[in-house]
């Protein structure tokens, strides 16, 4: 399971297919990384199974109720959509079977997208459910350490609302990106900083957003200056769910700024050669090195000088 987790605000060397995380390798001498590895991998693994078992149960538990008993149905092309939206009218320019058209164009448009930026293009068709708030809340809330809008476990889960807004397509996007490199590589689990940098991106691309704000980076200079930033190490984990409020806002940013940098440096081009090189080679290292020409750990440290100007 992919725990990839949206807020509403704001390696070891390698991976074998039985494997359910990537583990960034620590930034120690050898002998200290081979020191304790099969230990803290059993250990990782163990917590990576019981997250996962919490979230699809919970998801399965929950069945098709939603906000009137029973999910409505609409299939496009690439996508299956259950929803249970609280619209009272099924007809006409507000109606249900109105919000489910548009739901679909915008994933119809977003599958175009992640096609063309990624070169993901899931051969399946992807299950999203659109969940009316309250009910979504109620289900999920005690699931994560802050406010959630949307996850991916297996499906595609959205806290909805009445009608298309420009945060939910944002939502629609970041969750797609999950769900293509679940269908891409199934046994794989990515770091979260790559999961959720290159889920971030994309959603900032669908609304036209092509490089950090000035506020954002003032926040990461200010968490650089007083030795706040996370390691790409710290941000290994299959999912940043278990984050407080203010500890996720900076790892989401923080994830994003480093895909912003790798893309503004070297291309969207590199970037899909890196996420592809990554996946087929299970390594993060070996990925790294064949997009980017160096080490993931020279590629950290040249993000972190961009970040004061230097």
């Amino acid at each position: 399971m992919n725990a990839a987790v949206r807020s509403q605000d704001r390696a070891g060397p390698g991976l074998t297919e039985e494997s359910d995380l990537f583990e960034c390798e620590a930034r120690r001498a050898p002998s200290q990384r081979r020191a304790g590895r099969e230990s803290r991998l059993v250990a990782r693994l163990f917590l990576v199974i019981a997250f996962s078992s919490l979230l699809v149960g919970t998801a399965a538990a929950v069945g098709d109720r939603g906000a009137d008993g029973e999910f409505e149905r609409r299939d496009s092309f690439h996508f299956t959509l259950y929803q249970d939206v609280d619209i009272d009218q099924s007809g006409g320019l507000y109606g249900s079977r109105r919000f489910e058209q548009e739901i679909l164009r915008e994933l119809e448009g977003a599958f175009d997208r992640l096609s063309d930026l990624l070169s993901l293009r899931p051969e399946k068709k992807l299950v999203v459910y659109i969940w009316d708030p309250q009910i979504f809340d109620n289900q999920f809330a005690g699931l994560f350490r802050f406010p959630a809008a949307g996850f991916y476990g297996g499906v595609i889960h959205i806290r909805g609302a009445t009608q298309i807004t420009s945060r939910l397509v944002q939502v629609l996007h970041h969750e797609l990106v999950h769900a293509a490199f679940d269908a891409e590589a199934p046994r794989v689990r990515l770091p979260a900083w790559m999961n959720e940098g290159i889920a971030e991106w994309f959603e900032a691309r669908s609304v036209g957003k092509r490089a950090l704000t000035s506020r954002e980076r003032g926040v990461l200079l200010g968490a650089a200056n007083q030795g706040m930033l996370f390691s790409l190490a710290d941000l290994s984990g299959p999912s940043l769910g278990g984050f407080d409020p203010n500890a996720a806002a900076l790892a989401y940013l923080e994830s994003y700024a480093f895909i912003d940098f790798l893309v503004r440096s070297y291309g969207e081009g590199d970037l899909v050669r890196f996420w592809s090189a990554v996946l087929r080679s299970r390594s993060l290292e070996r990925g790294a090195r064949r997009a980017y020409r160096q080490d993931l750990d020279d590629l950290e440290q040249n993000f972190r000088r961009t970040l004061s100007g230097g």
